[in-house]
């Protein structure tokens, strides 16, 4: 049996290594969703609708993205709807909660501001991929710091994890 000092010692060099050959395993890069229709999400609290004294539902309707997919071609791959952290005039992330449908080949799903949820896995065999989100926001009231007349407005995005 090693001596403890010896096992640990081989555990932190194999953790350096896994660490320093993560990046060969899968690359991470932002998706070019500029041929979408509109990417930008604005609130119109006209529509919301409150469902206690703590949340407000809000339904953006049906958001389209258009994905350029063509440096990624053949390869296998995970796409991730990604949430910006910083949601202006939202005090932290506990406030809103994102909730998607999708009506085509991701997966529906939810996140708060800065989260990253996997929508997707497989091979990519088109050099468009197309998908519309139905979008609805969770809003706790207590969490927004907004001037009178403002919305609530963010741009998420799509990353791509291409694999070997």
């Amino acid at each position: 049996m090693k001596p403890p000092r010896l096992r640990r010692a081989t555990a932190v060099a194999l953790l350096c290594g896994a660490v320093l050959a993560a990046p060969a395993w899968a690359t991470v890069a932002r998706l070019d969703d500029s041929a979408s229709p509109r990417a930008h999400v604005r609130s119109d609290f006209s529509n919301a609708q409150a469902m206690d004294g703590h949340v407000v539902v809000l339904p953006l309707g049906r958001i389209e993205y258009r994905l350029a997919m063509t440096p990624h071609l053949g390869r296998r791959a995970r796409i991730f709807y990604v949430i910006p952290a910083n949601v202006a005039g939202l005090r932290s992330p506990a406030g809103m909660l994102v909730q998607w449908r999708g009506s085509g080949a991701f997966a529906s799903g939810s996140g708060r501001p800065g989260d990253r949820v996997q929508v997707w896995n497989g091979v990519v065999q088109a050099p468009w991929m197309n998908e519309t989100f139905e979008l609805t926001l969770r809003i706790d009231p207590r969490e927004l710091r907004m001037p009178a007349g403002s919305a609530l407005s963010f741009e998420s995005f799509f990353e791509i994890e291409t694999l070997p």
